[in-house]
C-alpha cells in the first residue's frame, strides 16, 4: 500500500509521502481525517475537494464533524461522485432529523465511538476502579476541582 498524507506542517521521518491537499484527495482510495477543528478548516472538505476524488474512493472521519460540508458530502454520495463514507462524528450530535447524511447512499454513521476498542474500554474500567479505591482509601487521585 502506498501511504500519502497532507498536513499544514510537513512531518520529518515519517514512512509516508507528503503531498498537497488537492493531490491527497485526487490520488487516495481512502481519505481519513485526523485534524483538530480550527477557524480556518471548518467545512474544508467540500464539493471542490470531493469532486477531485476517485468515484471508487471513500472518506472516513473520526476527528471533527465540522470539517466536512455535510450537504456537499451527501450530494457526492447520492450522485456517485465518491463510493462511500464512514463517519464517527457529525457537525451536530445527536444529528437533527434533517441532516442529509442520515439518508445518503453508502454512508455509515457510528455514534462517536471510534475510540472504543476493547483495550480502551478496559483501561477506562481499570482507571475508574483504581480511582474509586484511592478515594475509599482517603487518597483521591485525578481530582478535578481540588
Amino acid at each position: 500500500m502506498r501511504i500519502i498524507y497532507y498536513s499544514a506542517h510537513k512531518k520529518e521521518n515519517v514512512s509516508a509521502e507528503y503531498v498537497s491537499l488537492r493531490e491527497l484527495f485526487a490520488q487516495s482510495d481512502v481519505v481519513s481525517l485526523h485534524s483538530p477543528l480550527k477557524a480556518d478548516n471548518v467545512k474544508f472538505v467540500n464539493a471542490t475537494l470531493l469532486k477531485l476524488m476517485k468515484p471508487s474512493a471513500f472518506i472516513i472521519n473520526t476527528s471533527r464533524g465540522q470539517l466536512i460540508d455535510e450537504n456537499d458530502l451527501a450530494f457526492a454520495l447520492n450522485n456517485n461522485v465518491i463510493a462511500g463514507a464512514g463517519l464517527d462524528v457529525l457537525s451536530t450530535e445527536p444529528p437533527g432529523e434533517n441532516n442529509p447524511l442520515l439518508t445518503a447512499k453508502n454512508c455509515v454513521i457510528t455514534p462517536h465511538t471510534a475510540w472504543m476498542a476493547k483495550e480502551a474500554r478496559q483501561r477506562v474500567l481499570e482507571t475508574t476502579a483504581k480511582n474509586i479505591q484511592a478515594f475509599v482509601d482517603g487518597k483521591p487521585v485525578n481530582v478535578v476541582n481540588a
